[in-house]
């Protein structure tokens, strides 16, 4: 493997919402095969900087994997090549010196351009403060151990809340549906006795949610579990459908 690599990339540029977009290319040379994808971004920027050109507006926070913040498409694919992780935690090893990486932000109705590789995600919000809680008053903390959960249950509403809302989801679907998110947080909630009292209203809220913010519906593509950085399964959107129909009848 080659200690460094020299790279063209391709990338979405737009000053604003009001302005039309393009791609622009660049070229960087001598990155380090140890570096994450975010910082040879940075790399890209320094130089744009010296140069007095605008640096390249993207996403980032913790560049720990659980904050959700990062995101873009990275040649075609929703936090690139690797399966099971952020954008962050793409490291530059996994391309070759010579590469052409295209690099574009995610694109949906429900999430506005903002700028560059920027959206406003903030819908994703809007759908679970829509019905994404327990609102009920549970006082000081219960020990431990007296709510009884079935193990399994406890499980798989921990996978469930392993969604950091990235919505890797939505920009890889075809549909811009944002049904596994919703699934996994309807599934989290659903399978534990916390959710129980509001769980009807819960589902009927963020599914009109949804629709409301402008996604699309789901077709079962399951583009959006292999893109998924926490691999959350498409099972929970299949509980979701359960628990809606519940909730109707």
């Amino acid at each position: 493997m080659a200690d460094s690599l020299n790279l063209k990339l391709v990338i979405w540029r737009q000053k604003n919402p009001e302005q039309k977009g393009r791609f622009e290319e660049y070229e960087v040379n001598d990155v380090s095969t140890e570096m994450s994808f975010l910082e040879m971004i940075d790399v890209l920027n320094e130089k744009l900087v010296l140069g007095d050109r605008v640096a390249v507006e993207f996403d980032n926070d913790c560049r720990e994997g659980i904050c959700g913040q990062c995101g873009m498409v990275i040649n075609g694919t929703a936090h690139g090549p690797v399966r099971g992780a952020t954008l962050c935690q793409l490291h530059m090893r996994h391309f070759k010196s010579g590469d052409t990486i295209v690099l574009e932000p995610w694109r949906a109705r429900a999430f506005p351009m903002v700028r560059d590789l920027v959206v406003d995600r903030a819908a994703l919000d809007r759908i679970q403060m829509a019905g994404g809680y327990v609102s009920v008053k549970t006082g000081s903390p219960p020990d431990a151990n007296s709510l009884p959960i079935p193990k399994v249950n406890a499980e798989l509403a921990m996978d469930a809340a392993a969604c950091i809302g990235c919505g890797a989801c939505v920009a890889s679907c075809p549909n811009a549906s944002a049904t596994l998110f919703a699934g996994a947080r309807i599934s989290h909630f659903a399978l534990l006795p916390q959710g129980e009292p509001e769980r009807g209203r819960r589902v009927d809220k963020m599914m009109a949610a949804m629709d409301t913010e402008g996604f699309g519906a789901c077709s079962n593509i399951g583009e959006c579990e292999a893109v998924c950085p926490k691999e959350i399964s498409i099972v929970n959107i299949a509980r979701m459908r359960r628990e809606y129909i519940k909730a109707i009848f």
